[in-house]
């Protein structure tokens, strides 16, 4: 059975030759012009992902954004403005998991889709993997469940590869470079802020260890390093 996609854009042209493109790599496709109905359709359950244009008429993008991640978690693609770096960092801290700039290749919005899908498949069928307990965070990728100091932690597929990756190197630098290719699915960009903003979502609903220590920090021009506590429970 052939992935199904929802795309809201108000774009008809746009929308046309993306389903077609779409449809020619094996995908279902659904269009919606945006609006109210547009986070019904998009928390449906239906669909495997959403592709989702910020400038719409009557409901902003990032508005159905908002809506959408207050009850789902269906991964998200933005379409932006090319050189609007404003709303694509709003919409990776409201909860997109990725976004693409117009114009774009279609390509290049297909390989985003592929790689997000990749991640979700491995995540509801993966291999025997050991849960992982670093100090007082518990990370499940079978159940694909984090708890923190006791507490579920509620984050996106991309949040929740990236804390993986941290934690299966605890105490070691991960580069950003690693992060890009391995989580994102491409090459890393210097320019691209999304990998600095979805740490900062981590950290922010990891929230401090108990003693108000940073779990998470920032290596200059290395990467990102979970941190361990003096006695690693």
């Amino acid at each position: 059975m052939a992935t199904r996609l929802l795309i809201v854009d108000d774009d008809a042209e746009l929308t046309r030759l993306l389903t077609e493109f779409l449809q020619h790599e094996g995908f279902d496709v659904d269009v919606h012009p945006g609006g109210a109905d547009a986070v019904l359709a998009a928390t449906s359950g239906g669909y495997a992902l959403v592709i989702l244009d910020v400038m719409l008429p009557e409901i902003s993008g990032l508005d159905i954004l908002r809506e959408i991640r207050r009850t789902s978690n269906t991964p998200i693609v933005l379409l932006t403005a090319r050189g609007d770096d404003i709303d694509r960092i709003i919409g990776l801290e409201v909860g997109a998991d990725d976004y693409v700039p117009k114009p774009f290749n279609p390509r290049e919005l297909v390989a985003r889709v592929r790689a997000i899908l990749r991640r979700l498949s491995g995540q509801q069928h993966p291999p025997e993997r050991p849960v992982l307990r670093v100090d007082d965070v518990t990370l499940d990728p079978a159940a694909r469940t984090v708890f923190a100091i006791g507490r579920p932690i509620d984050l996106t597929t991309v949040e929740f590869d990236i804390l993986r990756m941290l934690l299966q190197s605890a105490g070691e630098t991960v580069g950003r470079e690693a992060i890009a290719e391995t989580v994102l699915g491409r090459r890393f960009d210097p320019f691209d802020r999304s990998i600095d903003v979805h740490i900062s979502k981590v950290r922010r609903k990891l929230g401090p260890r108990a003693g108000g220590e940073e779990r998470i920090k920032t290596i200059r021009n290395g990467g990102y390093i979970y941190t361990l506590t003096a006695t690693r429970s």
